[in-house]
């Protein structure tokens, strides 16, 4: 979900350029005691504290490790895990979810023999959440400018810095390789430490980024207001969604060659809720009124200004309906969707500059007017800049990746900015030579889904980085209607995955790319193109 992510410069001197190979047989030892690292530490334009370093034992999957807990001035807070006997140079950093303000436990990811333990970190973006749900309060924005810098461009690369200068302190010598890696916000992290701060990391993943900021608000707002009666209510329930869930499918199951249960690429879908409206006079589970209908057509659609124009690059996709629960309707639980929650609390606190008027979710337009009000803060946040060339030379690996049944982000903007991506820098091919975009079937919003339901690609990352393998090929994994496994290979896009005609087609070895028809035209003219060319703020 949007609101738990993932599974989430040193000076000259110390770092040294160019960039050093991992090593991959031999441990590093300590050279220092872990309670040695409790003090401050200075990084270029702010000073690191560590609060508490202790050494944790083996267990629950995870290698014995340093435990390092500080902050970046202001209030940054971090979380470091080192290794103690089984660290081989690689350092990597998670982004955080929603608007963060939770420290999580980093996760030592298990990256095979070969590479052995990550040193990880995650940090809570300089802020602390309150209330039920703290990743999506915002009221500690309020009035807080520096606070806001924090989460929108500041915290994941102070903490890089910080990071990196406690594991030189450690091992004696900084990390080889860095990586980051981030879904939803996270993903926005990632893709904005790509862009503007293009020497901190060697390899990036970015999975279902939320780097069109404001604009993504905005959606949110309108898929909560989209969805509201006039008595206030909600137009379009829970309980409708598994009937139009099976409808689109039985419309569109096949289209890729298979009836599996899941839509390999939505946008061939044609389905129209109209199919499903109910005898006049009646409401059932099994069907849509002619009011829902509407609705449903909406969030398909996507939102449009007052002329008409488009104020998302994209809407909801067929074969998301099941997730549309809870996010799109309201939890049984509040009686409020999540959008609602998000959209509204971005609105009041953060969306605004400081000292001018905000709106909320029952007062905002959908307006071009409207849209311009958010960019000055957006842009601040926002990771849509088309520059990434620094990155580029400077050796950097990029994998994009999102789901096609993403509830939260609708995957149509994710191509619709790689595509961008890839015209600037000289073509599809250029850019697949160190940037590379994976569509995964089914799965919905960084995780979960009816049938795949996972998509993890840190180890074809450090292959590309540390050996040039370029990944030609990652696995998605889930399960069947039965409940039985599916694994399935995503193919870097435009490339499709089509079944060969044999052996299970749960088996991703029983699957081979094949290219499309045409080349894909994905570019979609709406109303924020011009934020691709306003790149933002860094910190030093």
């Amino acid at each position: 979900m949007f609101l738990v992510v993932l599974v989430l410069v040193l000076t000259t001197v110390e770092l040294g350029t160019p960039r050093a190979s991992a090593d991959t047989a031999r441990p590093v030892r300590p050279v220092v005691d872990c309670v040695d690292l409790v003090r401050d530490f200075a990084i270029p334009g702010t000073r690191a504290h560590v609060t508490e370093a202790a050494v944790v034992p083996s267990g629950g999957g995870e290698a014995e490790h340093c435990s390092v807990r500080g902050y970046v001035e202001p209030e940054v807070r971090f979380h470091l895990k080192l290794p103690t006997t089984t660290y081989t140079g690689r350092y990597f950093q998670y982004g955080c979810g929603g608007f963060c303000g939770v420290l999580s436990s980093p996760a030592m990811p298990d990256c095979g023999p070969r590479v052995g333990d990550l040193a990880v970190a995650a940090t809570d973006d300089g802020h602390v959440g309150q209330g039920p749900v703290p990743t999506v309060d915002a009221r500690w924005a309020a009035d807080d400018q520096a606070a806001r810098d924090d989460l929108a461009f500041r915290a994941p690369h102070v903490v890089s810095l910080a990071a990196k200068r406690l594991i030189a302190r450690y091992y004696g010598k900084p990390p080889a390789r860095s990586y980051f890696g981030g879904c939803s916000n996270g993903g926005r992290e990632a893709l904005l430490l790509a862009q503007r701060y293009p020497h901190d990391f060697d390899g990036i993943l970015a999975g279902a980024p939320a780097n069109y900021q404001a604009p993504l608000m905005l959606y949110q707002a309108w898929l909560a207001r989209v969805n509201t009666a006039p008595d206030g209510g909600p137009v379009l329930t829970a309980d409708k969604l598994p009937a139009l869930h099976r409808a689109v499918l039985a419309r569109c199951d096949h289209l890729d060659g298979l009836s599996d249960g899941q839509l390999d690429d939505p946008r061939r879908c044609d389905f129209d809720p109209a199919a499903l409206r109910c005898p006049d006079g009646t409401d059932q589970p099994s069907c849509l009124t002619g009011a829902q209908v509407g609705t449903v057509r909406a969030l398909y659609a996507g939102p449009t200004d007052e002329h008409g124009r488009r104020l998302y690059p994209a809407g909801q996709e067929p074969g998301s309906e099941l997730a549309w629960s809870g996010w799109v309707t309201p939890s049984p639980q509040s009686g409020e969707s999540m959008a609602a929650l998000l959209a509204d609390n971005y609105l009041r606190y953060l969306g605004y500059p400081l000292g001018t008027p905000h709106s909320s979710l029952a007062e905002v337009r959908f307006t071009a007017q409207e849209f311009h009000r958010l960019t000055h803060e957006g842009v601040r946040g926002g990771a849509m800049a088309l520059d990434l060339s620094a990155f580029r030379r400077a050796g950097g690996k990029l994998i994009l990746w999102h789901g096609w049944g993403d509830q939260v982000i609708p995957p149509g903007g994710t191509l619709d900015y790689y595509q961008r991506l890839t015209l600037r820098d000289g073509g599809l091919r250029a850019t697949q030579r160190w940037a590379r975009l994976f569509m995964v079937p089914s799965v919905q919003h960084c995780t979960g889904g009816d049938t795949l339901s996972a998509f993890d690609p840190l180890r074809a990352l450090l292959a590309w980085v540390e050996r040039g393998d370029a990944p030609d090929r990652i696995i998605a994994t889930g399960q069947n209607a039965d409940g039985a496994a599916r694994t399935r290979p995503v193919h870097p896009y435009p490339l499709r995955t089509r079944y060969d005609g044999s052996g299970s087609v749960d088996d991703a070895t029983n699957f081979v790319p094949v290219s499309p028809a045409a080349p894909p035209q994905d570019t979609v003219d709406w109303i924020g193109t011009y934020l691709h060319h306003q790149p933002g703020p860094t910190a030093p």
